[in-house]
């Protein structure tokens, strides 16, 4: 069943959204702006064992997407000249003894060689836990309130996976290091300096840094999956403490709200343009700027995007450097500790990708 809102017919995007709900996600919610105006819908189910469609207006969490947002209000702060790009984090935060080479700039992008708080996997497959944030301990303990302070104390505590600068590798605790710049910097919470600079200028209604385990209404369901005693036990996750992942993933927001913001960023609305420009220049082994990835299309073409999933809750967030096409989307699923839906979640990224950017 497909729900939409739209004065066009998109066949094609249509039977895209289908084809992913077929393929084992709960449902997806998408919202497209291009040349021929904007297109949202949505198909699957809202919750399982029910048969309404996700709302297109509906709430969600959007994991990794919170890391363009805080990287957005560092920069914003850079240009309020409260930070500086290139000064060592440990300047601002000298409590954690944080490696003196280690720059925010570095923290932005990926590039300090900061421990995963989440755990790491290694390129020879080994794997150094983190918290616990999968299985049924996970499940059991998912109301429980992680301090962002003790998630970078835990990940300064292990190796570094190598030294400031030397490399890039994707770690959880550099956006948690960037919640702590900003409200060490700003004497306010995350919370309030994004609502500052990003919420209520843009009018973003439907976006928050939560401080509670509710998700606002309507929302999507999200699920997790493990197993016990040979069988699988399903749980309703909707309901659940963020702070373990921080800054990391812990926003809420709407398909619409985040095509706002995408756009407002990339037009200029938010960030001078030198600072625009830091932010989308790309890292030379992976294409990360400061907080967004920038990718090359199958056109010729590029996009400015990031995507994130946390714990049967996930958001995608695409747009040309213009503005001009946009696509957003909110999906629902059944997670579980192997992440058996990571192959089927790329695959519906590119087939959006495709319909929207490239065709």
């Amino acid at each position: 069943m497909t729900a939409t809102l739209t004065d066009q017919d998109r066949p094609e995007l249509r039977r895209v959204i289908q084809e992913i709900a077929d393929s084992g996600f709960t449902g997806v919610a998408l919202r497209v702006r291009d040349e021929r105006g904007e297109w949202a819908g949505s198909a699957g189910v809202a919750e399982l064992g029910h048969s309404a469609p996700p709302s297109i207006d509906g709430h969600v969490r959007i994991g990794s997407n919170t890391k363009t947002f805080t990287a957005t209000v560092v920069l914003q702060l850079v240009a309020e000249g409260r930070i500086e790009l290139d000064a060592p984090v440990g300047d601002y935060l000298p409590e954690f003894g944080f490696d003196p080479r280690i720059t925010v700039r570095m923290v932005l992008q990926h590039t300090s060689g900061i421990f995963n708080f989440t755990g790491e996997h290694l390129e020879d497959g080994t794997v150094l836990p983190g918290i616990v944030w999968s299985g049924r301990a996970w499940v059991e303990d998912r109301f429980r309130t992680y301090r962002t302070e003790e998630l970078v104390r835990l990940a300064l505590s292990k190796a570094p996976r190598f030294e400031p600068g030397a490399d890039w590798s994707y770690s959880n605790t550099n956006y948690a290091v960037a919640r702590l710049l900003v409200e060490k910097v700003t004497g306010n919470t995350l919370a309030e300096e994004m609502r500052r600079l990003i919420l209520e200028p843009l009018g973003l209604s439907g976006t928050s840094v939560p401080d509670t385990s509710e998700v606002p209404a309507p929302h999507v369901h999200a699920y997790y999956r493990y197993e016990e005693d040979g069988g699988d036990t399903t749980v309703d996750v909707t309901l659940q403490n963020p702070s373990w992942i921080s800054s990391g993933g812990d926003m809420i927001s709407t398909t619409a709200d985040l095509r706002t913001f995408i756009t407002a960023l990339v037009t200029g609305r938010l960030l001078p343009a030198p600072l625009l420009a830091e932010m989308l220049t790309p890292h030379a082994k992976v294409p990360y700027g400061l907080g967004v990835f920038v990718q090359p299309t199958e056109g010729g073409g590029t996009v400015i995007t990031h995507n994130g999933g946390i714990s049967g809750h996930g958001a995608l967030m695409y747009t040309t450097p213009d503005g001009a096409t946009t696509l957003t989307a909110a999906l629902n699923y059944v997670d579980d500790a192997d992440l058996s839906l990571a192959g089927a979640f790329q695959k519906a990224v590119q087939r959006l990708v495709d319909e929207v950017f490239t065709r």
